[in-house]
């Protein structure tokens, strides 16, 4: 029997876990000394890269001392919750990694939150201690508190500090003190968290997630909790009501570094991958054939966001994307859905329109950026939080948002969140720099971020985390100007966006090509206004002296895709296809010149 470990590894978004991955992976010699390996070796997604976050949970495996440790790397934003729930199911004991400096931040207080209530042992490692202004101890204390808090129990309180510096490649059980390597790490893992238990008996093996191969299909993921599992052995699938259905288990891997690796058997406590189930589910049993018992099915967080996806009918349809009938795009949010656990999809009020619901702008703003690589185009309208009716009272998701940011920059974020229904519960000095906490509903942050980074000077870090279903906290102010919408379609013309600059600030250059119906910019007031942007000037034969001056004109906004889903208004789109991004108008027909819209 092999000795065997199961991690989970949470922090807060930017603490450094994938880093401590890569070194774990290094120090268990995965990669031969000649081979170049390269950095945020899991983060192995372009868009994981490009954002610096991880979206999706990733599982593999380190030997260290005749042992298998099995790592699972969480994701850390909020928004991806539906990640976290699975993943905790396959681990025995959680790394909390927190950044020195920074301390607890709310998304790690979310995942740590769920990691006690299954009553995994934490080992605490705190990371980045090379950074100027770090306060090891000071951070040591804040986790104590925090997991107090979080009614941990006296054996959980009772947790291990390792401190160190991932990208500098050591881990030392004194802060004052760097090795050379982790192995204190990898040694207090093997001493602080428990080995698997050992249970005898017919298998059972609950699915906590899933691969997709081209070749083989669908791949069932969990961790085997009782019981031994073969190759070619009949099984039983216990759907989550209880039904069951025969099936074979094809073939059977488990993750050794960074490969799934063929294996004839594998035994309770490791992490296993099948081939050859049909039809599971996330939270399905694999069990025996003969004599099928469930496990509890695993519960996920419910959505709080949704937006209208729709086929692209713009007059530039069709122009960039391979993808662009309403089958393509049901095909492909149905795919989505046998894997993103926290997403649901619904039809929509029109024939080729999907209502998509999920955990926040940031996870659906990661599925359109994803299909528009992918070659898809498409419109998303407005995102909208999902309001709940408990106890004949209408309530909706607020959510606690925490900003650090220079002291004499609070007053204006305090300003602006509470101009957002947000409600200041704390403030604190950090240094020269100022922490505080508010509730704000989920509305409320829709474009929050934007303006307060603008407020700030940049200088603002932003993180916010569900909390519960309150009250409805009372209407929002919107965004309070117009929009500039083209007239005509055709080429920008330089000399018309010059006459036109005292308008307002516009989103196009000269030489973009736009539509009639489409926005190209912010009018100064609160109504919309129709433009002619494609005007030339008239040419004649007398010129007058200083009538051709160069045309100044202010660079135009470039919206990134979370931005313009929070800019746009009840009645625009976002037009989202592989090489463009624009915003619409929704009725774009009756937009040309003479007529009214």
């Amino acid at each position: 029997m092999q000795k065997i470990r199961n991690i989970a590894i949470i922090a807060h978004v930017d603490h450094g876990k994938t880093t401590l991955v890569d070194r774990m992976i290094i120090q268990g010699k995965l990669f031969r000394d000649n081979e170049k390996h390269q950095e945020l070796i899991l983060d192995n997604n372009d868009l994981e890269r490009e954002r610096g976050i991880t979206i999706l949970a990733k599982n593999v495996s380190v030997s260290y001392r005749d042992h298998k440790i099995n790592i699972i790397d969480t994701p850390g934003h909020a928004d991806f919750g539906g990640e976290v729930e699975r993943v905790l199911n396959m681990a025995d004991g959680v790394l909390l990694l927190v950044d020195a400096f920074e301390g607890t931040m709310p998304q790690t207080r979310f995942v740590l939150q769920k990691a006690l209530a299954l009553g995994k042992k934490p080992v605490v490692v705190i990371n980045k201690v090379d950074k100027p202004n770090c306060r090891p101890d000071e951070v040591n204390e804040q986790v104590f508190d925090l997991m107090f808090s979080l009614h941990a129990t006296e054996e959980q309180l009772d947790f291990k500090t390792i401190y160190g510096s991932a990208k500098q490649g050591w881990m030392s059980v004194d802060w004052r003190q760097p090795t050379t390597d982790i192995t204190p790490l990898l040694d207090t893992i093997l001493e602080e968290i428990p080995a698997p238990a050992i249970v005898e008996g017919t298998p059972q093996m609950l699915i906590t997630s899933l691969e997709y191969s081209p070749y083989v299909g669908r791949i069932a993921i969990g961790r085997l909790t009782r019981g031994t599992l073969r190759a070619g052995m009949n099984a039983s699938l216990v759907k989550r009501d209880g039904t069951v259905e025969r099936t074979r288990i094809k073939e059977l891997m488990s993750f050794e570094g960074l490969e799934k690796m063929k294996r004839e058997e594998v035994r309770c406590g490791d992490i296993c991958a099948l081939v050859g189930i049909e039809g599971f589910e996330i939270g399905d049993t694999i069990a025996d054939s003969d004599n099928p018992e469930q496990l509890p099915p695993i519960d996920v967080d419910e959505p709080t966001m949704s937006m209208l996806f729709t086929i692209n009918d713009s007059p530039f349809f069709g122009r960039d994307g391979r993808f662009v009938t309403s089958r393509h795009l049901k095909e492909r949010l149905e795919r989505e859905l046998e894997k993103n656990l926290a997403l649901r999809v619904k039809d929509g009020p029109k024939a080729d329109s999907f209502i998509v619901y999920g955990r926040g702008v940031l996870h659906l703003s990661v599925l359109i950026e994803t299909m528009r690589r992918e070659g898809y185009e498409l419109q998303v309208g407005q995102p909208k939080v999902i309001d709940k009716n408990i106890n004949g009272i209408r309530c909706e998701p607020v959510e606690q948002l925490t900003v650090d940011l220079p002291e004499e920059m609070a007053g204006k974020a305090i300003e602006l969140t509470t101009r957002r229904k947000g409600s200041l519960l704390h403030m604190e000095h950090r240094g020269d720099r100022m922490h505080l906490v508010f509730d704000i509903p989920s509305r409320g942050l829709i474009g929050l971020r934007s303006n307060l980074l603008t407020a700030t000077q940049g200088e603002a870090v932003i993180a916010h985390r569900f909390k519960a279903f309150e009250p409805y906290k009372g209407e929002i102010e919107q965004r309070t100007n117009g929009s500039l919408v083209a007239m005509e379609t055709g080429m920008v013309i330089a000399y018309a966006l010059d006459k036109l600059q005292d308008r307002g600030k516009f989103f196009v250059a000269p030489g973009d090509e736009i539509y009639a119906g489409q926005v190209v910019g912010e009018h100064t007031r609160a109504n919309d206004l129709r433009l002619n942007l494609c005007k030339t000037k008239k040419l004649t034969n007398i010129r007058a002296a200083g009538s051709d001056e160069k045309a100044n004109i202010a660079p135009p906004i470039i919206f990134s895709l979370e931005e313009a889903l929070e800019y746009i208004q009840e009645d625009e789109y976002v037009e989202v296809t592989p090489k463009h991004m624009r915003l619409r108008k929704i009725v774009v027909s009756g937009i040309g010149r003479g007529t009214h819209p």
